[in-house]
């Protein structure tokens, strides 16, 4: 998973996944994640960010990216965002079913980590994907996110899982590993996932307290394993 391609030697972790047998997950689709979807006059210019990202993500077959609702903008209620942020996601989704590529619009807390950002509830998020009303319009569920601002992860997560394009991962509170200092049981939340008819991705999206980040890969990819 790619934060995005301007940060990162992209087309060196494309080619040394695909050596490896591995796919690049997701990346970023657009830049400006506090300047985004919900202001009309951002849509120019994120159509086309979003139409050159899926054009990449086709090419280098990377099957979802990552879009941003923007913070709220004063005077605009939560109604209105939801139908800009909805007008901005219908332009491109064509361009996305065609390449078989999904956007995922992430949600995210606005209480710890990113205060402002308006697409904080699954409810928002979902009824901005029914607008649009394309099967590659999605949600990035960010269990850790969503822990913060609404709990109630399983429920949440079996409701709407037709809705979901992408999982990201860490243990509440800090935001590190998935371990018994924080108060999430990732062992039932995955349980509850793998129940379900999602075939996507999880990315663990957490920092690691450990001193190999490949140890405390392999103990999150156990954890979330078991059976």
């Amino acid at each position: 998973e790619i934060w995005g391609r301007q940060h990162a030697p992209f087309d060196e972790i494309c080619a040394e996944a695909r050596k490896n047998g591995l796919r690049v997950a997701s990346m970023i689709g657009h830049e400006s994640l506090p300047d985004g979807l919900n202001k009309r006059e951002n849509h120019d210019r994120i159509e086309r960010e979003l139409l050159e990202s899926i054009a990449i993500a086709k090419e280098r077959d990377i099957p979802g990216m990552i879009c941003f609702s923007g913070n709220r903008n004063p005077g605009q209620s939560e109604e209105e965002g939801i139908e800009v942020c909805s007008e901005g996601l219908s332009r491109v989704a064509k361009a996305a079913e065609d390449a078989g590529v999904n956007l995922n619009l992430e949600l995210l807390n606005s209480k710890v980590d990113h205060p402002g950002y308006q697409c904080d509830h699954t409810a928002w998020g979902v009824e901005v994907l029914k607008r649009v009303n394309s099967p590659n319009v999605k949600l990035l569920y960010d269990i850790y996110h969503m822990q913060i601002m609404e709990g109630d992860v399983i429920r949440t997560i079996r409701e709407n899982i037709r809705h979901i394009g992408h999982f990201h991962t860490a243990g509440n509170p800090g935001r590190n590993d998935m371990d018994h200092t924080q108060e999430m049981d990732y062992i039932g939340i995955c349980k509850a996932i793998a129940a379900t008819d999602y075939s996507l991705y999880l990315g663990h999206e957490f920092m690691t307290k450990r001193a190999s980040k490949i140890e405390a890969l392999r103990a999150a990819f156990e954890l979330c394993d078991q059976e």
